[in-house]
């Protein structure tokens, strides 16, 4: 569901906790599924009931929005959680767009999930294939492969991730960031080892634990199309502007 400009919230009969240390702050198996305004993923609210609402303290109220700080032991959370006009008798809490973090795990049934909820209105689909495609940085070939599984993802290009086997690690150099997806799980990072080449830094990454529906992934290795100049079937792709773009420049 893209973002708009209007509320909308749908159930879900997931079960939903969150939780901050060992204390469990929401437990529902009623929540729903909210886009606020200009907001392109979703966010859960949770009926009252269904939350530790001891640990938390109205504060101020913004057009109709009542805040609540979050308050475990010494330390007090400001803006943690929040309820909607439109959707009384729910509290929602503060994930990515958080600084604080808020809590510190997040499960649908028994799986983690990271970042925010997933779209159900969104769809990530690896699928194997015998497309013949070569990875170029700066005139170098990076990789090059007639095995790769390519990733399907609403509102992104499609992502070749390429066996490691086929991949030239001597012209990357493995880096400390990680980032987190709900749909694929933590990724971690390669730069292009000449810094001399104007590259972006973190040009390339891998899941080495992807969550179950992103298996087929497991280790292959990835390039920003934004970026680098990847050759299918000997075509050269355009590079994409997505919303990666700009911390790529």
């Amino acid at each position: 569901m893209p973002a708009s400009d209007t509320f909308t919230w749908v159930p879900s009969e997931r079960w939903v906790r969150g939780v901050r240390g060992d204390t469990t702050v929401v437990d529902s198996r009623r929540p729903v599924l909210v886009w606020e305004p200009g907001v392109p993923v979703p966010g859960y609210a949770f009926p009252e009931e269904d939350v530790r609402t001891d640990l938390l303290r109205a504060g101020e109220a913004v057009d109709g929005v009542v805040f609540y700080d979050l308050l475990d032991r010494d330390e007090t959370v400001e803006r943690a959680a929040w309820t909607y006009p439109d959707l009384p008798g729910h509290i929602a809490f503060g994930w990515f767009r958080h600084p604080a973090g808020v809590l510190d795990h997040w499960y649908e049934e028994d799986e983690e999930i990271f970042v925010h909820p997933r779209d159900p209105y969104k769809r990530v689909d690896p699928i194997p294939s015998s497309r013949h495609i070569r990875v170029e940085i700066a005139g170098q070939v990076v990789a090059d492969t007639h095995r790769p599984v390519l990733l399907f993802e609403t509102g992104l290009p499609t992502r070749y991730y390429i066996p490691p086997d086929d991949v030239d690690f001597d012209l990357l150099e493995a880096t400390r960031s990680h980032t987190r997806c709900p749909y694929k799980g933590i990724a971690s990072y390669w730069s292009f080892r000449d810094v001399d080449a104007g590259v972006p830094a973190d040009i390339a990454w891998a899941y080495p634990a992807p969550i179950p529906a992103a298996a087929q992934i497991k280790d292959h290795v990835a390039f920003y199309n934004e970026a680098v100049d990847i050759v299918v079937d000997g075509q050269k792709l355009d590079r994409p502007v997505t919303v990666f773009s700009g911390q790529l420049a």
